[in-house]
C-alpha cells in the first residue's frame, strides 16, 4: 500500500504519525527523557572515538616537541572545557552565545589540525 507512494511524503507521513502519537498519549516528558539519554550517549560515542584515536597515535604524539604537545593537548582541553561548560549551563541559546561556542571550538580544532599539519610536513 505504502510503496506505491513517493519516498519523500512516505518519510513525512511516518514522522506525522509518530508526532501525533506522542501528542495523543501526552509523551512529552518521556520523550524529554530520551532525548537526554541520547545527548548523554552520544558525548560517550564522540569521547570513546576521540580516546581511541589518540590511543592509536600517542607514540608519535609523545615524540613531538613540548611546544607542539603543549599546543596539541591545550586545544584538546579548550575544546572540552566548551562541550562540557555548554552542556552543564544549559546550551547556547542567544546568537552572541551560539557564535562565541563555534568560535572556541573552531580555534581549538585549527590549533590542534595546524600542529598535526606542522609535524607531519617532512620539509615539503
Amino acid at each position: 500500500m505504502l510503496s506505491g507512494i513517493n519516498p519523500t511524503v512516505r518519510g513525512f507521513l511516518i514522522i506525522f504519525a509518530v508526532a501525533g502519537v506522542i501528542t495523543a498519549l501526552s509523551l512529552q516528558p518521556t520523550l524529554a527523557v530520551l532525548f537526554w539519554v541520547v545527548r548523554i550517549a552520544f558525548f560517550i560515542a564522540i569521547a570513546f572515538f576521540i580516546y581511541r584515536l589518540w590511543r592509536q597515535r600517542r607514540e608519535q604524539i609523545a615524540a613531538w616537541p613540548t611546544r607542539a604537545k603543549t599546543v596539541f593537548y591545550g586545544g584538546a582541553a579548550l575544546a572540552v572545557v566548551n562541550l562540557v561548560l555548554s552542556a552543564v549551563t544549559g546550551y547556547p541559546s542567544g546568537g552572541l552565545e551560539i557564535l562565541i561556542f563555534i568560535a572556541v571550538l573552531v580555534a581549538a580544532g585549527f590549533s590542534m589540525w595546524r600542529i598535526w599539519v606542522e609535524q607531519h610536513s617532512y620539509g615539503y
